[in-house]
C-alpha cells in the first residue's frame, strides 16, 4: 500500500482526493499524535494557506481538525510555505500546516506539515499520523478543553522582518521584476524587496483564487523574460505558488535556473568563509556543469536522489550550509529550515550588488550541458533498469562520453515509467544516445 505522505506532503484533487474530511481527520491525527509524543502541554499549532479557492474549505477542515483535538490554532493566512516554516519557530508551536499545492495546477491542493522548530516531520512520524486514520472513535476534548482559534495579522511582518535580517546588503541600485504566479507571495514580495532597496515591479501578483500558476511563475518564464526587457530591469524573479522556489532572468532575457543560482552563492559563500566543508549538496538531476565548475573551484558537490526533503536530509546530517534543486529550491540552514524562493532571491540580489557584476557575469561560471529526459512506459520499472541488455547499454554511453557527459536512469516513484536523462556536448549528442537507451529501456520490459 502506498504511503499517504508523499516528499512534500499530501496533495490530490481538491474536493475529490483531498477531501475535507481528509484534511479533518489528517491534522486531528496529527495534533493527537503530538499529544501522545509527551509534549506535557496543549498543542500550538500554526496554519496557513497559498490563495487557491479550495484553500479556504481546507483551512476550515485543518482548524476544525486540530482544535477538535484539543490543539490551539493560529492562523496566518495566506503566506509562503518557508513563513510558515519560520513562524512555528518564531512562536514556539508544536506544528505548522501549510495547504498548498505549490507549483501544481488551481483545482490541486496539499496539506504539508511541519515540526516545532519548523522542520519537515521524520517519515516514521508522517506513518504514525496516518495510521491514526483509520475511523475509529476516539475521546474528544470537551468544554474548555477545546482547542481556540487566533488570527496573527502581525505574523507576515515578522516574516519579512525575518528575510531583511538575512540579507546582507541594500539593494539599493538592483531594478527588480518579481513574478509571483498569482500565489502565495503576492502580498509580501514586492515589499520585501522594495525594504531592501530595489526598485520593484511586480506582475502576476492578483490572485482571485483561480488563477495560481495559471502561465506565469516558475513554470512559465516567458512572460517574466520580456517583462524584464520591457522594463529594462537588472534581474526579473520568478517564485512558484508557494514561494519556497525561485528561479531567475538575467537583464538580457535569459533563464538563470536553481543550479547557476547554486552556484553563484556558493561561490559567494566560499569568499566569506561561510560554505561549511566546502560542499554543496544537490540532486541527481542537477546539470554535470554544476558539477564542474563546483570542481574547478574547490567545492565538493555530493549528490541526493531527486526531492527536497533529502537535500534537507543531507545538509543536516552533514552540517552543511548550501543546498538545492535545479528546479529552484535553494536551501540556506543558517536562515531557513526549508526551501525559501525571497530568501534566495535576496542572497541572489545582494550578490550582484557586493560583487558589482551583472546576474549573467555570475551565472557565466556554470556552462550548461544540453539534457535530455525521455519517459518511457514499462511493464516493470525494476526489472526493466537492472535488464543487462539496459546495463550494457549505459556502460557503453558512458564510455562514449567520458567525462563530457553522463547517463541517468531513474525509475518514477508513482508511476511504471523509467526516466532516461542523457547530458553531452551538443544536443544532437544526447537526443541521439537518450534514444538508444531509451529503445533498449522498453524493449527489456
Amino acid at each position: 500500500m502506498p504511503r499517504l505522505f508523499g516528499t512534500d506532503g499530501v496533495r490530490g484533487l481538491a474536493n475529490s482526493e483531498l477531501t475535507p474530511e481528509l484534511a479533518m481527520a489528517l491534522s486531528g491525527a496529527a495534533a493527537r499524535v503530538l499529544a501522545d509524543h509527551g509534549l506535557g502541554h496543549r498543542p500550538v499549532a500554526v496554519v496557513g494557506r497559498d490563495p487557491r479557492a479550495s484553500g479556504e474549505m481546507l483551512e476550515a477542515a485543518v482548524t476544525a481538525g486540530l482544535t477538535s483535538a484539543g490543539a490551539d490554532v493560529l492562523r496566518v493566512g495566506i503566506l509562503p510555505t518557508p513563513a510558515i516554516a519560520h513562524l512555528v519557530g518564531e512562536f514556539s508551536a508544536d506544528l505548522g500546516v501549510m495547504i498548498s499545492a505549490s507549483h501544481n495546477p488551481m483545482p490541486d491542493n496539499g496539506i504539508k506539515l511541519f515540526a516545532a522548530g519548523g522542520r519537515k516531520l521524520p517519515d516514521a512520524v508522517e506513518d504514525e499520523i496516518a495510521g491514526r486514520l483509520d475511523g475509529r472513535q476516539l475521546a474528544r476534548p470537551t468544554g474548555a478543553l477545546i482547542g481556540r482559534v487566533r488570527d496573527v495579522p502581525e505574523a507576515a511582518g515578522r516574516y519579512m522582518d525575518h528575510l531583511l535580517l538575512a540579507s546582507p546588503h541594500s539593494l539599493a541600485g538592483v531594478r527588480v521584476v518579481v513574478d509571483c504566479a498569482h500565489g502565495a507571495a503576492s502580498g509580501i514580495a514586492a515589499q520585501v524587496y522594495r525594504n531592501a532597496g530595489a526598485d520593484v515591479v511586480a506582475v502576476h501578483a492578483e490572485p482571485d483564487g483561480l488563477n495560481i500558476n495559471d502561465r506565469c511563475g516558475c513554470t512559465h518564464l516567458d512572460p517574466l523574460r520580456k517583462a524584464v526587457l520591457e522594463h529594462g530591469a537588472t534581474v526579473g524573479i520568478a517564485h512558484d505558488g508557494d514561494a519556497d522556489r525561485c528561479l531567475a532572468v538575467d537583464a538580457t532575457g535569459e533563464v538563470v535556473d536553481g543550479d547557476q543560482i547554486m552556484a553563484i552563492l556558493a561561490l559567494a559563500m566560499v569568499e566569506r568563509g561561510e560554505l561549511a566543508a566546502n560542499t554543496l549538496v544537490t540532486t541527481v538531476m542537477s546539470n554535470l556543469g554544476l558539477h564542474l565548475a563546483m570542481r574547478e573551484h574547490g567545492v565538493v558537490v555530493q549528490t541526493t536522489p531527486v526531492g527536497d526533503r533529502y537535500v534537507l536530509e543531507a545538509l543536516t546530517a552533514g552540517e552543511f550550509s548550501l543546498g538545492g534543486e535545479q528546479s529552484g529550491h535553494v536551501m540556506l540552514p543558517r536562515y531557513a529550515t526549508t526551501g525559501d524562493g525571497l530568501l534566495t532571491a535576496l542572497r541572489l540580489m545582494a550578490r550582484m550588488v557586493s560583487a558589482q557584476r551583472s546576474l549573467a557575469e555570475l551565472a557565466d561560471v556554470v556552462t550548461r550541458l544540453p539534457q535530455v529526459l525521455i519517459n518511457v512506459s514499462v511493464a516493470d520499472k525494476a526489472h526493466a533498469v537492472a535488464a543487462p541488455a539496459v546495463t550494457d547499454a549505459i556502460v557503453t554511453a558512458e564510455a562514449e562520453l567520458g567525462e563530457t557527459g553522463r547517463v541517468l536512469l531513474r525509475p518514477s516513484g508513482t508511476e511504471q515509467l523509467v526516466r532516461v536523462m542523457v547530458e553531452a556536448p551538443t544536443e544532437a549528442a544526447a537526443t541521439t544516445i537518450a534514444q538508444r537507451i531509451a529503445t533498449i529501456v522498453a524493449t527489456a520490459s
